[in-house]
């Protein structure tokens, strides 16, 4: 069997951390499997690095900051092989670029384009144990490139899916996706196996376990996920396109963000145009717009809100603010004090009490709504950011989520 094995930083912060993955790894490969390991960089040492670029300049050309911050990855991939090789493995560290991933011409948030896995393929058919660092690439310009933060788990899963590995392990600090936040649950529950869309739901509405992006190409690409603890060795959630239990459960998790603020653009006049106006500009300027609510109109004008991320808050009222006299608007207000609760389930499709439940809980709690989104199996509900975390609990205890078999009546 084919494994891709993905460790993250705190699962080789140090040496004593190195040495107890490479053991792991070194079983693996002894029990008759071949592997690959994917690494990213060494404990907080990618902030470290880009905490050096602001100490010595305010340009950062984009190119310069990857080469850059690609030396952590490189760093850790050579000191993995060295500790496989005093357990007497014949491993061998890659770059990405040496491992044949090639990227756009974009820095700092490059996307694949291509894979060419010869050489990796070239050292599993000597026997050897190929360890490659997460994160980077090369470009069509032949110039180093980084996919963008907590990338090395999409580094793992394209890797997976062009040499056909039979699973792909995302070892975190965490031995599982959990029914809620184990940090404001103490109830919460792992869960033993989750659908490629449900995990997708969970990482876009807030879960940080697997990088969404990640998960969108294993789904594309139909690669099965293992995500476990590298602490424990435990068995993890596993991630599949089916799974037995789908049919049974109806809630699978409550998630929370507290990562987006809400723009309000008031006495919009409600004609055609206006609303494609404004979003056309925001998305012009890269700006990322979440959920949007535009209310019931009134004497021919209407309200529109909006989430983005906090950080594109300054950039969005830029964008937005020249724009209220030709839009016929009176006035921009930013609200970073929000936060999203979501419910995700595949069963909800066809259970439509799940979203009664939740505004019933909320009312109950005192947790006032301000905004709602929907997907065929997510419901998400903007609240005021003090109100997040009481919102997940009562959630979570609404819908018996601590039970095995609690979200699935």
């Amino acid at each position: 069997m084919l494994l891709v094995q993905k460790f993250g930083g705190t699962s080789v912060a140090d040496a004593d951390r190195i040495r107890a993955v490479a053991d792991h790894v070194a079983r693996t490969k002894r029990h008759g499997n071949q592997v690959v390991a994917v690494l990213s960089a060494m404990g907080k040492e990618t902030d470290e690095l880009y905490h050096l670029a602001d100490l010595v300049s305010s340009t950062q050309p984009g190119r310069e900051l990857d080469m850059l911050v690609t030396i952590g990855e490189r760093k850790s991939v050579a000191l993995l092989a060295m500790a496989l090789a005093d357990l007497g493995v014949d491993a061998v560290s890659f770059t990405g670029s040496q491992a044949g991933i090639i990227t756009d011409n974009s820095h700092r948030r490059a996307r694949i384009l291509e894979i060419r896995p010869d050489r990796l393929s070239e050292a599993l058919a000597a026997g050897r144990l190929p360890v490659v660092a997460g994160f980077q690439g090369m470009s069509t310009d032949r110039e180093i490139t980084t996919l963008g933060r907590n990338a090395s788990d999409l580094t793992a899963v394209a890797l997976a899916a062009a040499l056909d590995a039979e699973l792909c392990e995302i070892y975190t600090d965490v031995s599982g996706v959990f029914t809620a936040d184990p940090r404001l649950v103490p109830e919460a529950r792992r869960l033993r196996e989750l659908s490629f869309e449900e995990l997708l739901e969970m990482a876009d509405t807030g879960s940080k376990v697997v990088a969404q992006r990640a998960v969108e190409y294993a789904r594309n690409h139909k690669v099965r996920l293992h995500v476990r603890s590298s602490f424990t060795w435990e068995p993890g959630t596993m991630i599949s396109e089916e799974y037995e239990g789908m049919e049974q459960a109806i809630i699978s998790g409550v998630t929370h963000d507290e990562s987006e603020a809400k723009i309000t653009v008031t006495q919009v006049p409600d004609r055609p145009g206006v609303a494609g106006r404004l979003f056309r500009a925001l998305a012009d300027n890269s700006v990322n717009v979440d959920m949007i609510v535009q209310n019931v109109s009134s004497d021919g004008r209407t309200d529109i809100s909006f989430t983005v991320p906090k950080a594109d808050l300054a950039s969005a009222m830029e964008v937005a603010r020249p724009l209220l006299g030709d839009l016929g608007a009176a006035d921009l207000v930013a609200d970073p004090g929000i936060a999203r609760v979501s419910l995700v389930g595949a069963g909800m499709k066809n259970n439509p009490g799940v979203a009664a439940t939740m505004f019933e809980t909320l009312s109950d709690t005192g947790v006032n709504i301000e905004m709602i989104s929907t997907s065929s199996i997510r419901i998400s509900c903007v609240v005021r950011g003090e109100a997040v975390e009481e919102a997940v609990r009562a959630l979570h205890a609404a819908f018996s989520l601590d039970s095995p078999d609690g979200a699935a009546s």
